[in-house]
């Protein structure tokens, strides 16, 4: 049976992992222009390698908390139209998971969680699968969020620094 492979990182005292093929890098939080009237789990727009994306605070989205920023990691993610920055308390490690330690969750079925897809259930720990594709699908706001990205000229893209 084949194997997951997923970065698993932390949020709050949870274990949380999004599958590795989504993952483009995992970067310091640093450099953010912070865009005032978005919503509150937006923390604003960096730059990561010429490319300008917007930063989500996971915290923020399960919690209604931010992230401690000082020592967040930001796990830049690819969903099928979409380039992100998810920021997290922690990000810990690549892991192979088995299928069969992965549970579905009842838990998809309610509108809040739907990008919660699975969890695995390893010995001496829980570890929810997290969709970004659902995710970034799913936030309030987000439509209106993919289309500043979008209309963003290449001169106001070059202030963004």
């Amino acid at each position: 049976m084949p194997n997951v492979k997923v970065v698993v990182f932390r949020c709050g005292q949870e274990e949380y992992a999004i599958p590795v093929e989504k993952v483009v890098s995992i970067e310091k939080a640093e450099r953010v222009n912070r865009i005032p009237h978005l919503p509150d789990y937006v923390l604003g727009l960096t730059r990561i390698r010429n490319e300008l994306l917007p930063i989500l605070d996971f915290e923020q989205i399960l919690y209604r908390q931010p992230a401690n920023s000082s020592e967040a990691k930001m796990i830049v993610l690819q969903s099928d139209d979409f380039i992100f920055g998810l920021l997290v308390v922690e990000a810990k490690e690549i892991l192979d998971i088995e299928e069969e330690q992965l549970k579905q969750v009842g838990l998809v079925n309610y509108a809040k969680t739907q990008y919660f897809s699975a969890v695995a259930n390893l010995e001496q720990r829980m570890i929810t699968i997290v969709s970004p594709d659902v995710l970034v699908n799913t936030l309030d706001g987000i439509k209106e969020i993919k289309a500043y990205m979008k209309s963003l000229t290449e001169e106001e893209l070059q202030e963004i620094k």
